[in-house]
């Protein structure tokens, strides 16, 4: 049986997946990423993944130093403004509308926002700038032998590789955690999201805005203008047969149910993709390492779409991995190594995951009562400006 040697073994192809080849392979690390899908780059194509990621501040470092930030830069949509707008009265119109503005803790924007598809594109051409990054598009993980000194990966195409770390980036239901037995919690909602991009009338001016009214949050995400219109992404998360409805509408019917639901902050919503339907749910691994394994991203953790949380866990992830991988690169994966990982990752994302669980239920609230109890949460966080700030911080990834 012939076996090829690398660094660093990365089971998915995904965002978190691109983005971890990319930072060890500009480190110095001999990598390999695997990926049962090839990545779709291109919107119009079949399977293209039309959400859109929004990169908050911390994550630039990272991606500048995997060389990924100067591809990304010239697409990027700033995100200045987080506007919360509760409609949860008798009629779906604002009344309570607060803005979070980045210049009360910086001079940056929060972050800046991408589309899913447009990330891979870039992603995957940094890679192939790099010679000591494999990218075995179309190949997945099969199975895994660990020992004390390395890890044995075989793969779909029944190649052997040993590897001194091994990387779980592979989703929510990765088979690399389930390999090693790593079991993990899952909590349902009851919902879906609809994710979809708009063109409206009035410009967004790099407000990203949450309208609150039941079944969840309505999110409008700044994108680059299209076809000359202001345009945004739009995650609605709501009730899973009704996302699936609302899938299934006629697009003039989908835009007017849309519309209203948005409670008109941009005035009438025009449909410039395709809709797509997404289960929420939320899911902590019982620990992020096993024996020559790390897990990272969905394979560690999953939280609702609120607060752009999620893909930045996962870059703190890596760039908590990374920075012990780089601290003593001879001890590459080793016990040591990875028991440091968890211990500094594992706690942070569960408390994070904690968080974002409350603020999902609040935003599902339904009742008359809890609707304006939330209302009344949004007018005196905003009152108190030292809280105030110090969420948004804690929102960029500050420690609480």
């Amino acid at each position: 049986m012939s076996i090829s040697t690398t660094d660093i073994v990365i089971s998915g192809g995904g965002v978190a997946g691109l983005s971890a080849a990319a930072a060890f392979g500009s480190a110095g690390f001999d990598v390999v990423i695997v990926d049962p899908a090839p990545p779709v780059t291109d919107a119009q194509a079949e399977g293209a993944d039309l959400r859109t990621t929004a990169f908050l501040q911390p994550a630039r470092a990272f991606l500048d130093a995997a060389g990924l930030w100067s591809r990304l830069a010239p697409h990027a949509s700033a995100l200045q403004v987080m506007r919360i707008v509760d409609a949860g009265g008798a009629e779906a119109a604002p009344r309570v509308t607060r803005d979070f503005n980045a210049e009360d803790i910086s001079s940056a924007p929060f972050g800046w926002n991408f589309p899913n598809w447009l990330l891979r594109r870039e992603m995957v051409a940094r890679l192939s700038e790099l010679p000591n990054v494999r990218f075995l598009s179309g190949t997945g993980f099969s199975g895994i032998l660990t020992r004390e000194r390395e890890a044995r990966v075989t793969l779909s195409d029944g190649q052997h590789i040993a590897a001194r770390l091994v990387i779980g980036a592979d989703g929510r239901n990765s088979p690399l955690r389930q390999a090693v037995g790593i079991a993990a919690k899952t909590t349902r909602y009851g919902q879906k999201a609809v994710t979809f991009a708009v063109t409206h009338d009035a410009p967004h001016e790099n407000v990203s805005t949450e309208v609150h009214r039941t079944g969840g949050p309505f999110t409008l995400v700044p994108l680059p203008d299209h076809e000359g219109k202001p345009c945004s992404a739009v995650v609605w998360m709501t009730h899973g047969p009704d996302a699936q409805r609302l899938a299934n509408l006629s697009e003039a019917a989908f835009e007017d149910e849309a519309t209203e639901r948005s409670a008109g902050v941009y005035g009438p919503l025009k449909l410039a993709s395709k809709r797509l339907v997404w289960p929420i749910i939320s899911q902590l691994a019982d620990k992020m390492i096993a024996e020559r394994v790390a897990l990272v991203a969905e394979a560690a953790h999953v939280v609702p779409p609120i607060g752009a949380q999620g893909l930045n866990m996962s870059l703190a992830d890596l760039s908590c991995l990374l920075d012990l991988a780089k601290a003593r690169p001879q001890d590459l994966g080793d016990r040591k190594m990875l028991e440091a990982y968890n211990r500094r990752r594992h706690p942070e994302v569960m408390l994070r995951v904690r968080g974002v669980d409350a603020l999902n239920r609040a935003s599902i609230a339904g009742s008359p009562l809890l609707r304006d109890l939330r209302a009344k949460g949004i007018e005196a966080l905003y009152k108190l400006t030292p809280l105030r700030r110090g969420l948004m911080r804690l929102g960029l990834g500050a420690r609480s």
